[in-house]
């Protein structure tokens, strides 16, 4: 499983889900369940690289893969 990093990231750099979703030109009710889900959600190529230019972190800092049993061990 792709783990999906990104609250992990903001909370890092103290963003809020305001000044994200309006960087992004979303919700913030969508930036919410962006922030939150653990999976890797499904992106544009430009919906990350925008993500990526906010932060000024490259794509693997917001992506960790996590091997199967590791994944099933946490159940």
């Amino acid at each position: 499983m792709i783990r999906w990093k990104l609250n992990e990231m903001m909370a890092r750099n103290r963003v809020k889900n305001k000044d994200l979703a309006v960087a992004l030109g979303i919700s913030e009710v969508s930036m919410y369940k962006l922030r939150k889900v653990d999976e890797m959600p499904r992106l544009t190529p430009q919906r990350l690289e925008d993500i990526c230019i906010y932060l000024k972190c490259q794509p693997g800092e917001l992506l960790i893969l996590e091997k199967e049993e590791d994944v099933l061990k946490s159940e």
